[in-house]
Order: structure tokens, then C-alpha cells, then sequence
């Protein structure tokens, strides 16, 4: 996986183990890259808890959001 998606092996083993949490397939409706984000370690808490609280990943959270402020929260892509 780390040499497929050009990422480091700690990188993807957390990934897979995430994974492996959520127990249901997550649908792919685009191809995703991988963007490293340094924020406060609260947001990070409140950005986990709430993607747990919803069942989601933070990945989702942050695309959400990030789609909300752009403008396109209809889910345009």
C-alpha cells in the first residue's frame, strides 16, 4: 500500500488499522490525495471525536467542511 499510493509505511499502517475500526465499506466517488495538516491538537480532538460521534472519518469531516466553505455543500464533488 505504501508504494501504491506514495506514502510511508507508518502512513499506511494507520490507515489500514482505521480501517479495520470502521467495519463497513466506505464508498470512493473520487480518487483522494494525501495532505498533511498541522492544527492545534484541540481541533484535532474535537475533529475525532465529532467524526466518531457521526460514524464517519475524519477524512469525510474535513472534506465536508472544506466542500462548505468553498460553496459547494450540495456535494458537488
Amino acid at each position: 500500500m505504501s508504494r501504491q499510493f506514495a506514502m510511508s509505511r507508518r502512513q499506511a499502517y494507520r490507515y489500514i488499522e482505521e480501517a479495520q475500526l470502521i467495519g463497513r465499506p466506505v464508498p470512493v466517488v473520487e480518487a483522494a490525495t494525501a495532505v498533511t495538516f498541522k492544527l492545534p491538537p484541540s481541533l484535532v480532538d474535537a475533529v475525532r471525536a465529532r467524526a466518531a460521534a457521526e460514524g464517519t472519518t475524519i477524512s469525510d469531516m474535513v472534506s465536508r467542511a472544506l466542500r462548505a466553505f468553498l460553496g459547494e455543500a450540495g456535494g458537488n464533488g
